[in-house]
């Protein structure tokens, strides 16, 4: 967490986002419940072990037209070998309606939805090392098939 960022500027979620969160939340109140009009997680699923739970959950409490961004490292979900899941998993996630920059290492959605992936969760590695920000990280098992 960047305890420094701010919301425009050299260092804000503006830039690092590449739009503005407040324009977002400006554009429509959140409806009763658990919904939200933005949620965003920058580098912080290097250290959740079920990152994919996570991602479908968080598709699940957006508004209808609400935005999902996060920072997502597709190298660190694994298959049960060890094995990056890799293009498979990008393709499902990208049938599930998410979108992927693999140069940005980000994941997003908008608008709400119920995911479901064909991935079980088998645990996770916290000793995986350092990832592309050089930061600890964690890599995430999956069996394919629920």
């Amino acid at each position: 967490m960047n305890r420094e960022r701010q919301l425009s500027g050299v260092n804000s979620y503006t830039r690092e986002l590449g739009f503005n969160p407040l324009d977002v939340l400006a554009a429509g109140r959140a409806a009763p419940g658990r919904t939200f009009d933005l949620i965003t997680c920058l580098h912080g699923l290097h250290y959740v072990g079920d990152k994919l739970a996570v991602l479908t959950r968080a598709a699940g409490w957006l508004t209808p037209t609400g935005r999902l961004v996060a920072d997502l490292d597709l190298s660190s979900i694994r298959l049960p070998d060890g094995r990056p899941a890799g293009q498979r998993l990008t393709a499902q996630l990208r049938a599930a309606g998410f979108s992927y920059d693999s140069r940005r290492r980000r994941i997003s959605c908008t608008g709400r939805r119920d995911v479901r992936l064909p991935y079980r969760y088998l645990g996770a590695d916290d000793r995986a090392g350092a990832n592309y920000t050089g930061q600890p990280a964690v890599h995430s098992y999956y069996a394919e098939g629920h």
